[in-house]
């Protein structure tokens, strides 16, 4: 299944958005209405708040007077990690038993209000965040919910910044104008990325691409996309990872690039890569059969060395390759050499990025966008591994050490 999840602001219009998408055919887990249930009166969860502030703070009823404890909490920090302490994890066990009834083409969309804060984003497929400018949140506070200024203010800083907020999105819905606005951006994503992205899944298919060689001028977003991705994709098998690193054009500063986020999935061995293979696609990077050799270099000319798997995503909206090497292979040295010495030298970027601006002009109208990466080749052996063989023995450049970890996994 499609995991999503939804988060945004007090007043951002989140409700609004997911509201639609269950309309639209979504299977929604609201964790606000189950943070309501888990202290409904009877239950272990009101009985532990009760225990924890008092029973000041039930109405006449034996129910929870939620402005009393919202006037509580949201004055003091400590008061309000209690508070979470007690409920998220009855809503995140409660949420898990929902989402174990959904089937495999659903597009299970989990409305959580602390997604950020706590951390949670690791755990679905894409990040959503409804993002409204704070000025716009706190009229709708005090137009439409009765709030002072300084009380929607407190409520806005119990919770993440705007900056975090959109700092963990895969997705972002601005939602500063009407309601007609905000409703075609959400039907937008539910058919142009969501669907395509959820029958992917299903089909252990990678997204259809369309990513020829145009450059495209490097931006700070791409290391912040590859590290929301390691993340996921290290949580897909964590006792089979060794590490997952941003490789590739997109993870030197400066470098333009075609919009391609590459990482590189380091394993003990090419069994691993093969076993955990079920696991990448269902976090939604399905194999891709047949692309399972990089070229062999001079210092090393046996093929055997070079052999890797590949994975590419099913999200029709971000174009990623895993490349799945095993630790301290020609191909995995390789990879990481070639990343850490652009990054060092200057002259290795601009000598690069007008290698590949060249071959981009030669074969933009190429209908297989394969023959451009097949160009390259001749480059990377002829001219980048000298430069980059003698920058490693003059700086002392040395691989990252899995070696330790690798043989306990093998251990195992």
């Amino acid at each position: 299944m499609l995991k999503i999840g939804l988060t945004g602001g007090i007043a951002s219009g989140k409700s609004l958005v997911a509201s639609r998408l269950q309309e639209l055919g979504a299977l929604l887990i609201d964790a606000d209405l189950i943070a309501r249930q888990v202290v409904e009166p009877g239950t272990p969860g009101l009985r532990r708040v009760v225990e924890a502030f008092g029973p000041g703070i039930l109405d006449a009823d034996g129910r929870l007077d939620r402005p009393k404890l919202g006037a509580i909490v949201f004055q003091d920090p400590s008061h309000r990690e209690v508070l979470n302490s007690i409920v998220h994890p009855l809503v995140r066990q409660a949420a898990a038993t929902i989402m174990a009834g959904a089937g495999p083409h659903d597009v299970v969309v989990q409305d959580i209000p602390l997604l950020v804060e706590t951390g949670q984003g690791r755990n679905f497929h894409l990040v959503v965040v409804v993002d409204a400018p704070d000025d716009v949140r706190i009229q709708r506070m005090v137009e439409f919910r009765g709030m002072t200024a300084d009380e929607a203010k407190a409520r806005m800083a119990a919770q993440a910044t705007r900056e975090e907020r959109n700092a963990a999105a895969d997705v972002i819905l601005a939602n500063a104008g009407g309601r007609d606005e905000l409703l075609a951006e959400v039907d937008a994503l539910w058919n142009g990325r969501l669907l395509p992205f959820a029958e992917n899944i299903s089909r252990g298919t990678r997204a259809q691409r369309h990513v020829g060689p145009v450059m495209t001028p490097s931006t700070d977003e791409w290391s912040r996309q590859a590290d929301r991705l390691a993340a996921r994709i290290a949580d897909a098998a964590p006792q089979d990872i060794l590490a997952v690193d941003h490789i590739g054009s997109t993870s030197v500063p400066g470098l333009a690039a075609k919009d391609v986020v590459d990482l590189q999935v380091t394993v003990v061995d090419l069994d691993t890569a093969d076993r955990i293979a079920p696991q990448l696609a269902a976090a939604g990077f399905p194999p891709v059969p047949h692309a399972n050799q990089d070229t062999p270099k001079p210092w090393c000319p046996e093929p055997e060395g070079w052999q890797k798997r590949f994975h590419a995503n099913a999200d029709p909206g971000r174009t990623v390759n895993l490349h799945l090497r095993a630790v301290g292979s020609p191909g995995w040295h390789y990879a990481l050499l070639f990343r850490d010495w652009l990054r060092a030298e200057p002259s290795a970027v601009a000598l690069y990025e007008a290698h590949k601006s060249e071959l981009a002009r030669i074969h933009a109208g190429d209908q297989d966008t394969g023959a451009y990466a097949d160009a390259k080749e001749p480059w990377f052996t002829d001219v980048a591994w000298p430069l980059m063989d003698e920058w490693a023995k003059r700086t002392g450049w040395q691989a990252p050490s899995y070696m330790s970890s690798a043989e306990g996994k093998r251990g195992q």
